[in-house]
């Protein structure tokens, strides 16, 4: 097993970094790698019916991206970035009071010490509680509004780092999967976001079955692995729902033999949490940690699409463990050498 951060690296032409979304979101470049045969072939999202037989069972992930990047000022003037990792307990707290405390990480040209005011746009304010460490916190917030609001009016889409401009109205639209409506995620589950209605709807005439989980992305999916031998990593927790009729749907198709075709690692690490929990898939509520890499047994999860991913991240250990490690360095060699676009807002890949 290949369990060395370093076998998960790989070089990136810097032009490759999509900054944009395409400009219909099913045009987007679709490689196709199948781990039978272990070809690769080339097509376009909008043909992803060609990849998909009747019956599949189609699971996608109806998260939605919260504007959870908000920008104040300290009493001094200076500028400082605080990003809502706890979106939950916020929310919670917000139907209770105005008063709302929450872990965030604090961005500045020098750490804020506990008791430092921060000073929004629109005149709410807010306390750091505790000292930050790696830049992570607790923040009371006091909301004339409810604390969503306060969000909406103060915050902005969390477009990855290495997205390296500032947000555009259309990222409110664009950083988020046309069937999003549960709010809580602080990054989109990307390879969703290449689905149009059209698509949907010829999915449907196919005879594809298409059902919903919840799992709400969270700020972890941004930090590096920082351990050398990546099973010392820890993952972060981030809440998911499975409801009883989607369970029920994907057990049904289990039963009959047709394939559970995960949309995005988020949507498989869902799965595969809830199968370890329950050995099986049923209707779950709760918190996810689990960190999939090479040796992992897969139990639910057939195929997968996702977009191509940054060196050296969870991620790629992911879909090593699902493809093979050699296979998959080798199929993003390929992605390069033919100018696929890589991460959030580029092409998308999937793994039969």
């Amino acid at each position: 097993m290949s369990f060395t951060i370093d076998c998960y690296d790989y070089m990136l032409p810097k032009h490759l970094i999509a900054q944009d979304a395409t400009i219909q979101r099913d045009q987007s470049r679709l490689l196709v790698y199948n781990r039978t045969t272990e070809t690769i072939s080339h097509s376009t999202f909008n043909r992803l019916t060609d990849n998909l037989f009747p019956n599949d069972v189609l699971v996608i992930n109806n998260t939605r991206v919260i504007p959870a990047r908000l920008l104040g000022k300290k009493e001094t003037g200076g500028k400082i970035e605080v990003f809502i990792l706890d979106y939950t307990t916020a929310i919670n707290q917000s139907k209770k009071s105005g008063i709302i405390q929450c872990s965030c990480m604090i961005r500045s040209s020098k750490a804020p010490k506990p008791g430092t005011t921060i000073y929004f746009s629109n005149n709410d304010q807010a306390i750091v509680m505790t000292r930050p460490i790696n830049g992570k916190c607790d923040v009371q917030f006091f909301c004339k509004t409810d604390f969503l609001t306060f969000l909406n009016t103060v915050g902005q889409i969390p477009l990855p780092p290495y997205i390296q401009r500032q947000p555009h109205d259309s990222d409110k639209t664009r950083y988020q999967t046309i069937y999003a409506k549960n709010k809580g995620a602080v990054a989109a589950p990307t390879a969703g976001l290449h689905f149009t209605e059209a698509l949907f709807k010829k999915l449907e005439k196919k005879g594809i079955q298409i059902v919903e989980v919840t799992l709400h992305v969270g700020y972890g999916t941004f930090m590096p692995v920082r351990v050398t031998n990546i099973r010392e990593h820890v993952m972060h927790s981030e809440y998911l729902e499975i409801s009883a009729q989607t369970a029920k749907i994907i057990q049904t198709a289990q039963k009959k033999g047709h394939r559970i075709v995960a949309v995005g690692t988020t949507t498989v690490r869902t799965l595969e949490y809830v199968f370890q929990q329950k050995a099986k898939i049923d209707a779950f509520k709760g918190y996810c940690d689990l960190f999939i890499y090479p040796g992992f047994s897969f139990q639910v999860v057939d195929s997968m699409i996702t977009n191509f991913h940054l060196p050296q991240s969870t991620l790629m250990m992911m879909i090593a463990a699902f493809a093979g490690r050699e296979q998959i360095m080798n199929v993003y060699q390929t992605a390069i050498q033919k100018d696929y676009r890589f991460f959030s807002y580029g092409d998308a890949m999937m793994i039969v």
